[in-house]
This record gives C-alpha cells, structure tokens and sequence, in this order.
C-alpha cells in the first residue's frame, strides 16, 4: 500500500498504525486532541480509570513493542508476578497461581510509552484533524474528509480536506461515527448486538508506601445489584502504578454505582477485600475520585452484512465494546492487531472488503463477548438475551469458580481463559471438569 490512514490515536490505533509501518509506505495517525508527554488530553472519558493488561494483551504488547515492559517497569510501572497477583470471588483469596504476571501502570502512562515508539517509526505521521466523512470511489472507501478540531460549523466549518488512502482503520471508539457515514453514501450500518448492564465505576489515587509490600494487584467481582449488604465484600481492583501510587476502582450495578465523594468511596473500600481495606486504612488519597458510568455492552458484527466498502477495518471499542470489569478492552485491541496483520499477510487487495479480517477479529471479539456476558446476565437487572443452554453453562461455572477458589491447577485453567490465553471452550475439557469435581467432593 501506499498509504494507510488510522483514525484515532488512542491504544487500539497505535497498535494498528505499528501493524500498518510493515505494509504501507505511509502511516498516517489522524487525531483531534493534543495529548502531552504524560499521554493526557485525549477526551475519551474512561482514561482515568484504573485498566487491566491480562497476560495475553501483555504478551502482545512485548510483540509488536519489544522491551516496553522494561522501558515501563524503568518509569515506574510495577510488574505483579506469583503471589503478587491475587484474584478474590465473594472475599474469599483464590488459589495462588504461579505464572501469574499483571503489569501494574495507568493508561496515560502505558499509552504514552506506546505513542513515543509509534512517533518513531519512520513510515508513520501523526496529524492532528477531526475526520468528519469518509471518501468513497466507487466500491471501496478510498480515503477521509477531514477539518480542523474542534471547528464551529456556527462559524463556518472550513472546507474539508481529502486525505486519499489505500486502507482506512476506524479506531475512533465506542462513539464512532462511521456508521453514519457509510448510510450517508448508501452503504447498510453493521448490525448491533447490545446487552444492557448499567455499570458505573470510580476511581481514585493514593501515595503508596509500606502497606502491602512491592507490588500487589487485587480484584473481586462485582456481584448480583441485589445483594450489597454491610457484610458483603465490595467489589473492586487494586494495583501497584507508577509515581509510587496506589489505583483503586470500585464498581456496582444499576443504584448501587460508586459516585465522587471521597468519603462515601472510602467507607466503600473498607468493605473490601483485605489489600484494599488496608489502603483505605493507611494510605492517603491524592487525587480527586473520578466517575464513569458504562451503560451497555456492544459489538458491531460486520461479517453479517451482505456487502461491504472495499478499503475499510475497524478496531478497538469502535468494533466491541465489553464489560470493563473483566479488563479485556487492552487485550482485545492487541488481539485484533493480531488478527490485522495475519489477514495482510495474506496479501490481499488492499481494495477489496476485508472479511477476512472481521473473521479473524470477531473470534476474539466473540470469546470476550461470551465470557463477559455469561457473568453479566447472572446479575437479576440484566435481563438477556440469554444464549441457549445457559442455566446449564452457569451450573457448570459457577462450580468451577468454586474449585478454583480451592485448587491452584483448576485456578490456572480457569484464569488462563479469564486472561484470553484460552478460549471459553478450554473450561469444558473433561480433565479439567473431573478434577473440579474432586476437589469439590474432597470438600
């Protein structure tokens, strides 16, 4: 190609723009926001929340970025292994799992590393514009209109400028207009499948000293909206960042969202799992409790449609959109990368429609999709659609869940799919259901 353009500049289009350096003999990153040294800036809301790197998504962060994790760990970054990474259900400390590995960083600070290395790759330009159109010949998009950000049409949007493409890459996010500009020019939107789940998180910084020793990452999950009592563990993560911090998010469903006050966060975390009740207890918070509220998960499924602009790839939360709690959003990203550089391999085209890419993408998507949404739809507010079969696969799980709280080989199979190593299926080998039923009957 000659060249390629990625709309938006967040994790999921540096990690398409790092794919595209080996095909195109030029990237070009069109981004509307200024983003500092320090990778803030960028409007997407949910940046300050605390995110999870699973070990997949780490693995192919070190693969298509060689050395970052030493570059990260080197600013400050914490990398959790062994005992250091622990994993709670209803308050109770999962068995320990050796292999475990979480890189413990804020994605301001991981994205700005990533940016830097994308920034140096010779065959790739950042360019700050606002993409309002696509640019459509004949049967494959061929390029975008872009303007100036954040220019008033009130004052006379300037004339939009064409950026002509090989291959263009909507790596815009949940917000993505791109359905609207492929209706615009006679083109069918991508069906949507929606799970509506009405999950609000917060969270909020503390100076990190002795309390827990080097390095320790934490999570529970959020259980049933119903069942928060005074003596029911809260739900939340806690991990180890750089600037000697602590990041703690909380979480709840539907009434029992977490909101900004420092107090309310506070007497929350002390309903916690242990890591975290002690950080409330002795550390001091930093900064200013931070809100987001996430309505419903999403995947826009692109190989249903009939036909398709030649031209064309979407990534990131722009492609699906999940349950963040279960902290696949990075990992799909990296994943889907995968999925862009296997189907160029192929020497397709570059403009023909790229099914073979959204196969290849949207079997991560799909894993990701039905772990998440298996966990939500046990929650008694969500209210489907519920995949056949499912009383039987939740009877399943939930017994699982149970022996890996027991049993550290169950708990590495178990966290293996939870951390996108394997897929969903992997749970139902039957070595793997015999021993969860010894440990339990052991029990």
């Amino acid at each position: 190609m000659q060249r390629a353009v990625v709309m938006g500049g967040s994790y999921a289009g540096l990690f398409a723009a790092r794919v595209l350096s080996e095909h195109a003999e030029e990237v070009v990153v069109v981004e509307p926001d200024a983003i500092g040294e320090d990778g803030l800036g960028r409007r997407t809301p949910q940046r300050r929340q605390l995110h999870a790197l699973l070990s997949m998504g780490h693995r192919r962060l070190e693969r298509w970025f060689p050395g970052l994790t030493d570059e990260l760990v080197k600013g400050g970054a914490r990398l959790g292994e062994g005992e250091d990474v622990r994993f709670y259900v209803d308050g109770r400390l999962k068995a320990p799992v050796a292999e475990s590995r979480m890189l413990g960083a804020t994605r301001p600070f991981l994205e700005s590393r990533l940016r830097s290395r994308v920034e140096r790759l010779a065959t790739v330009r950042f360019v700050r514009a606002e993409v309002t159109d696509l640019l459509l010949r004949g049967e494959r998009v061929a390029g975008v209109v872009t303007t100036a950000p954040g220019a008033d049409p009130a004052e006379g949007r300037p004339a939009g400028e064409e950026l002509t493409a090989d291959l263009v890459v909507d790596a815009t996010g949940r917000n993505s207009r791109l359905g609207e500009w492929l209706t615009r020019h006679g083109w069918d939107e991508a069906p949507v499948d929606r799970m509506r789940i009405d999950l609000g998180y917060a969270t909020a910084s503390f100076q990190r000293g002795g309390e827990l020793g080097s390095t320790v990452i934490a999570h529970s999950s959020p259980g049933p909206a119903s069942d928060y009592r005074a003596e029911v563990t809260e739900p939340g993560a806690l991990a180890a960042v750089e600037g000697e911090r602590w990041s703690v998010v909380l979480a709840g469903y539907a009434d029992y969202r977490p909101g900004p006050d420092p107090d309310e966060f506070l007497r929350r975390m002390r309903r916690c799992v242990e890591p975290i009740r002690t950080v409330a207890e002795e550390a001091t918070m930093i900064e200013d409790v931070v809100t987001y509220r996430f309505v419903e998960s999403r995947r826009r499924v692109h190989s249903r449609l009939r036909r398709f602009p030649g031209g064309l790839v979407v990534v990131g939360d722009a492609l699906a959109s999940v349950n963040p709690v279960y902290g696949q959003g990075l990992t799909l990203a990296a994943l889907e990368a995968d999925a862009l550089a296997a189907y160029l391999r192929t020497a397709p085209g570059p403009h023909a429609p790229a099914l073979g890419y959204f196969r290849l993408a949207e079997a991560a998507v799909d894993a990701a999709w039905q772990l998440s949404t298996a966990a939500d739809l046990a929650q008694p507010h969500v209210t489907g659609p519920y995949p056949r079969g499912y009383r039987a696969q939740k009877w399943v799980a939930d017994r699982l869940t149970e022996a890996s709280v027991r049993d550290s080989d169950v708990n590495a199979a178990y966290m293996r799919v939870v951390n996108m190593e394997d897929p969903p299926k992997a749970l139902t080998d039957p070595r793997l259901l015999a021993r969860a039923a010894r440990v339990l009957l052991r029990g």
